[in-house]
């Protein structure tokens, strides 16, 4: 399994924001600007917040289990896997979701935040970024923490 990079995940921030922006500028020259909703740094935030708590309780159950602690429950390889492969696909679609209500909370800033909806609206996207952000970021945390560690006599020894 490979890592998350960040550039891929700027990358994917960066040309969803373009679009967006340009999308937006097209769909509110055409008619109305649908609006962004409420939910979604909502929903972005409790997503990170899930991850988060994940990647928190893997790493004391990992640490554990690496001290040897008496009566420490292990984890299973496939279940770091799969919390990895999770985070890994949240930190992707959060890019991408964020990149989206960036470009339109752009448009909503240059074109004006004189009418209350569209501040509204301006206000929902920028928190939408910032929660994608937090997305983002524990994902990466999540992955680092079910990184297995490097080993020593693998790297330096040669067959014998």
């Amino acid at each position: 399994m490979k890592q998350l990079h960040i550039k891929v995940l700027v990358g994917l921030f960066l040309a969803a924001g373009v679009l967006a922006w340009a999308g937006a500028r097209l769909w509110d020259s055409l008619g109305t600007l649908p609006g962004v909703p409420l939910a979604a740094p909502i929903v972005l935030a409790l997503i990170a917040a899930v991850l988060a708590a994940t990647a928190l309780s893997l790493r004391s159950r990992l640490n554990a289990q690496r001290e040897r602690r008496p009566g420490a429950k292990g984890v299973d390889p496939l279940v770091a896997a799969r919390a990895v492969v999770f985070g890994q696909a949240s930190a992707l679609v959060a890019s991408l979701v964020a990149g989206l209500y960036g470009g339109v909370g752009v448009f909503l800033l240059t074109t004006g935040l004189d009418v209350a909806p569209r501040r509204d609206q301006a206000l929902y996207a920028g928190f939408s970024v910032l929660a994608g952000a937090a997305v983002v970021a524990a994902a990466i945390y999540l992955e680092r923490v079910c990184k297995l560690p490097e080993d020593d006599d693998e790297a330096g020894a040669s067959p014998a």
